[in-house]
């Protein structure tokens, strides 16, 4: 399964040339366990990976990485519901595509997202109004600590914006090895966002929606296998209703959708590209041409230069509207994952 320090290099969506002590491929929950077992023996650092599609590597890591490849898709017909129990090790995107192929609709806004399934309630995956929390009944976690498999529902899963209990709680220690999903067979298009707007609701089927989103995307965002790079780098801020009023005296054109809580979340790609950043480019990191909310992997970018066009993107947006991103993306150091805003502050 390993070799003497692995690459990571296919491993992680923004193609940095990193290594580690070990990788391992594992494909039942045991296999999980046992690599973890053995890590906790030798006292080295322990990471699981899916796709590597929202991690950034700043070094080499000092560990064990295991490849979560648990597969298996279990559907169950109820009366009013299309019930899935879907593996942490099954890709994202062939999900939507095959539960659409089968007429189980309610996934079509969430095609294209990269990654793994078990990825999927980490960050609480969301894109055209659908979050994975509109359609999350469970997360089986394992316990590493004890072997246990635990069933949380969805509102212990704690789900926020790109948040929930994963990145909190349940963060070491336990790893996902499944995702229970609720879809109703009633269909109720979301067709706020983008061109899914220009779709007729009385017409529209979940197919057109899907297709829309992929052209979206496709337009938008750079194919990793390409072009390396994570998706959107930075989340979209989260600012008081003061401070967005202030700001669209001074840019009446800003993108801004007020949220239930009285706070409003602004489009951090608008405001990177009002720094003039598309294309701004340090070493061999650059900030996408046609999306500011993408970095990219240009020219065998290391992960010195991702950090500092990281950086220079945070400062720049935060000198001009004195709002401060933060990475959506995950940090990982050689003994495992760091809090990303004090490695670019």
């Amino acid at each position: 399964m390993s070799s003497q320090h692995p690459s990571l290099k296919a491993d992680n969506t923004l193609g940095l040339a990193i290594h580690t002590q070990q990788r391992i491929v594992a494909e039942t929950p045991a296999a999980i366990l046992a690599a973890w077992q053995a890590s906790q023996h030798q006292q080295t650092p322990f990471m699981v990976l899916g796709e590597g599609s929202n991690v950034l590597f700043l070094e080499d890591f000092a560990g064990t990485v295991v490849l979560n490849r648990i597969k298996g898709i279990g559907i169950r017909d109820e009366y009013d519901y299309w019930k899935l129990h879907v593996g942490a090790g099954e890709n994202w995107h062939q999900l939507v595509k095959s539960t659409l192929e089968k007429g189980i609709t309610g996934l079509e806004n969430l095609a294209l997202i990269p990654g793994m399934v078990g990825s999927a309630p980490i960050q609480n995956i969301g894109a055209y109004g659908v979050e994975l929390k509109d359609v999350c009944e469970y997360v089986d976690v394992l316990n590493l600590h004890n072997g246990q498999t635990e069933r949380l529902d969805r509102e212990a899963c704690e789900f926020g914006y790109r948040d929930s209990i994963f990145k909190h709680h349940y963060q070491s220690g336990y790893v996902i090895v499944a995702v229970g999903m609720i879809l109703p067979k009633q269909w109720h298009p979301v067709l706020t966002y983008g061109d899914l707007k220009t779709l007729n609701p009385v017409t529209a089927n979940a197919w057109d929606v899907y297709h829309a989103v992929c052209e979206m995307r496709q337009s938008k965002l750079p194919d990793p296998k390409v072009t390396g790079n994570v998706g959107s780098f930075f989340k979209n801020p989260v600012i008081t209703q003061a401070q967005a009023s202030q700001l669209l005296t001074r840019f009446p054109s800003m993108p801004n959708y007020p949220l239930a809580n009285g706070e409003t979340k602004l489009a951090a790609g608008w405001l990177i590209d009002q720094c003039q950043l598309k294309g701004f480019r340090l070493g061999g990191a650059a900030v996408h041409q046609q999306q500011a909310l993408v970095l990219i992997n240009a020219d065998d970018a290391t992960p010195d230069d991702m950090v500092a066009l990281a950086r220079t993107v945070r400062n720049r947006v935060g000198e001009r509207f004195d709002v401060w991103l933060e990475p959506e993306v995950r940090f990982i150091q050689a003994q495992g994952e760091c809090n990303a805003v004090e490695v670019i502050a």
